[in-house]
């Protein structure tokens, strides 16, 4: 508890801090929802014009969308500086959390904090419109809601844990831009999409080496479609939790191979 209020006060002041510039702050609000906004009309052209891709509809597919967009936005509000580690090992800021009285992770968490407004809004019209398509098809049931609201949470912490594993090589790799693009960026983006779609090994990798896919597809096959049974959401929790536990572990270990640039 005490480090949970410790956290507060710094995302108070990180906040107040970025809201120095408030037109930087809503741009950059406004930039991530458009951003989302074209990649979510690619894919809702498609599905427009052909009807279905591999047997999924326009509102199953954003329903899969919306709910991985909604556990990035949550994640990189809570966690944004994670993703962005290699700054600190390279120009030595990590140095200064070392000295702070409280861990370094809490730390790193609490800089730069930026509610991710345009993509929460962006997500939630999306969730909205297409679980409304879905009830009215008769597709869903009301449980969908709670169990929906649970796969967002489990799914953040999915990525924040798969984010952080990445984040933690940099203490053996230093530059880290790269892998990040590949296990964060574009496997989060490949999973936005119907697993389905792709070859096997695309899959294998999404479910197996790069997990992503516990996020929103596997759950979704129960909530969206009654396949596999309730087991499905509990793997997705449970693989999440697996992933989160393991990357601390790995974080404790590469702070100790951290090695100060000096500055």
């Amino acid at each position: 508890m005490k480090w949970l209020r410790m956290y507060r006060l710094l995302v108070v002041a990180s906040l107040r801090s970025r809201m120095q510039y408030k037109f930087n702050f809503w741009f950059s609000s406004v930039m991530a929802a458009l951003i989302n906004v074209v990649e979510f009309a690619m894919l809702a052209v498609i599905l427009l014009r052909f009807g279905h891709i591999k047997g999924w509809s326009l509102a199953e597919a954003g329903y899969l969308y919306a709910v991985l967009t909604l556990s990035k936005a949550i994640y990189r509000t809570f966690a944004s500086d994670v993703h962005h580690l290699e700054k600190y090992l390279v120009n030595g800021e990590l140095d200064h959390l070392l000295l702070r009285p409280i861990p370094v992770l809490l730390g790193l968490m609490s800089q730069n904090v930026s509610f991710r407004i345009g993509e929460v809004i962006q997500g939630l019209t999306v969730l909205i419109i297409c679980m409304s398509t879905l009830f009215h098809e008769g597709q869903l049931s009301w449980l969908t809601v709670p169990l929906t609201i649970v796969v967002i949470l489990s799914g953040s912490l999915l990525l924040f844990g798969i984010g952080l594993l990445t984040a933690t090589a940099g203490f053996w790799l230093t530059r880290i831009e790269e892998l990040q693009n590949i296990t964060e960026d574009a496997a989060r983006t490949a999973a936005q999409y119907p697993l389905s779609i792709y070859p096997k090994w695309m899959q294998g990798l999404l479910l197996g080496v790069i997990p992503v896919a516990f996020a929103n597809y596997v759950p979704s096959l129960y909530i969206l479609r009654g396949e596999g049974g309730i087991g499905l959401v509990a793997a997705a929790i449970a693989v999440a939790f697996l992933v989160f536990g393991v990357s601390l572990i790995l974080w404790r270990h590469g702070l100790t191979r951290y090695q100060s640039t000096g500055s």
